[in-house]
Formats: C-alpha cells, structure tokens, sequence
C-alpha cells in the first residue's frame, strides 16, 4: 500500500524521490512538514498531490501579509434567526491543510497555527474545536531573502517536524514535467489509491514500531550534542527529540521492518533537528556552515550496537 502511494505521488510530482518519502514519513508519523524552495518549483503541486492521493480533506490557506488568525481559526458569527453565536469554520479545519507562503504574513497570524500544530485542536472565543484525524500542515516558504518576508519564530518552526528544501529539477525531470502538462496530467487530476482511514491505521503501526533504549538514548545523545555546541545560539529542544524518535519509526516502517534502527536515526536527523538550530553572531561572522556541524556531530555521536 505504501509503496503504491509512493509510486503515485511520483508520477504527478516529478523530482526528489527523498522528499517524496520524507513527506511520507511526517504523514505516517503524525507530524507537519515546511517546505522551502524558490517559487514555481511544485511546492504547492506536492501537498495537493499527497492530500489527494490519500482522500484527505483538503484545504487551501493563502498567506499575505493582511490574512487575519480568525481566516485561520475561524469565528463566531450572530444568527439573527435563531439570536445565537455559531462557529464558522477557518481554513485549519480540514484534514491536511497547505499553509502556502506562510513567511509572507505577520508573527501574529502565524502564531494562530501553534496550538492546532501541537494539540490538534484550535480555541475560538473559549471553546475548543478539535480537528479531524488525520490532521498535517504542509507548509510552504520562500527564501527569507524574497521581498516581504517575515522569519518564522522559533516556537513555530519548533512545530514542524521536518523542513525540506525544494530545489530546481534535473534536465530530465524538467521535460517529464512538460510532457505531464502536455498530456493534461496536473495536480487538479489525482486519483486517491488510499483512504485517509488507511492512514490513520498506518500511523498506529509506526507508533508500535520498536524503538531500544539504547537507540532512543542515541537520539538524544545527538540532541545533547547539539545544545553543548558552542556555534549554536540554542540546542534543539526536547521536543525535537521526540519528533526524531517518531520520524525514525515511520522511516523503519518505509524500510519494511518493525524495529528501529541507529541508521533510521542518522537518516531523518538532519531534516529533523536542522531547522530547529541557529549559528551565533560569532559563527555567522566566521561563515560557518549550520548544515556541515549538525552532519559532523551526527557522525562524531557515538552509535549503539
């Protein structure tokens, strides 16, 4: 079933297979994904296709800087008819929600977005809504360098279990792309080949998946690694810690295999802890590279055996 979702998604959205199955992992392990990537290179194309390939409610949040939380959340509306208040759903209410250019509106209505992230439920005038199951974000960025951006806090990033980069197609994937538009093969024509049903019993065989002491004792010892880092403004924190273990899971369960591996832990770590890490002032003027110390101190932590 996995494996003939992930064939699907493939042939819609053409590029890495690595993201592919890295969204895979965050939709199997219950967690929300950011993707950053110039624009116009099928970040949007991705979340649609995945929402539809597994029969997800799907909803749609176009950020701009003037986008309000109650666009987001939803709001009490007056029914002059009956002289009560009614809840009108926000965008947040659907299954898999795509939070497109999310760094293009104000820390104030990307703050909307936590409590849903975290809790899976959001609080309107007092009361609490809880969300549908399954329930992911797929957000998407642009370069914080792009004109009107805002950089998200580190709460909200803390939210997202992985963050991807989506870079330009291969000459080859670039004429298959032109060839699906040509054949009238977009994201607007995805079949489902699973049911959301299907994915919330494949979320509770990852959440069975073994997982040793010893091997939850090295995902920590990585997250450690990072907070006595000196070129780092903050370690990760322990919920980043937690999100490794879950990622590590549903990657073991992708492998075909019930138990987690220390490989499982190196694989997901870099796209799990990167984005939660800053370099200080000092590192930044020494123009050091976040991504090459987060791979040396995975590579220095000593592994289980």
């Amino acid at each position: 079933m996995v494996n003939k979702l992930k064939k699907h998604i493939s042939e819609y959205f053409v590029g890495n297979e690595e993201i592919i199955e890295n969204v895979m992992i965050c939709l199997f392990a219950g967690g929300h994904i950011l993707l950053e990537g110039v624009p116009g290179v099928g970040k949007t194309t991705l979340a649609s296709t995945v929402a539809k390939s597994v029969d997800c409610d799907f909803g749609r949040i176009q950020f701009t800087p003037d986008t309000l939380p109650t666009d987001v959340m939803g709001s009490e509306i007056f029914n002059m008819k009956t002289g009560e208040f009614e809840y009108r759903e926000g965008a947040i209410m659907h299954q898999i929600v795509l939070a497109d250019e999310i760094n293009r509106t104000s820390p104030k209505t990307q703050s909307s977005l936590l409590e849903a992230m975290a809790e899976g439920q959001t609080t309107v005038c007092g009361v609490k809504h809880r969300l549908p199951e399954p329930f992911m974000v797929i957000a998407t960025q642009n370069p914080v360098e792009f004109m009107g951006t805002y950089q998200l806090p580190e709460a909200q990033m803390d939210r997202f279990m992985m963050k991807l980069n989506v870079g330009y197609p291969e000459e080859n994937e670039e004429l298959r792309m032109v060839r699906n538009m040509l054949a009238g093969k977009s994201a607007e024509t995805v079949k489902s080949v699973i049911t959301s049903r299907d994915v919330v019993e494949i979320k509770k065989t990852v959440a069975n998946i073994t997982i040793k002491d010893d091997v939850i004792g090295y995902a920590r010892d990585i997250a450690d690694a990072t907070r006595n880092e000196k070129r780092f403004v903050l370690g990760v924190s322990p919920r980043a810690v937690l999100a490794l273990v879950k990622a590590s899971q549903a990657k073991a369960f992708l492998e075909g295999r019930d138990f987690v591996k220390p490989d499982d832990i190196k694989a997901v770590a870099p796209q799990v802890l990167g984005h939660r890490l800053s370099l200080s002032p000092e590192a930044r003027i020494a123009k050091e590279n976040k991504d090459k110390i987060l791979d040396y101190l995975i590579r220095s932590t000593k592994v289980p055996y």
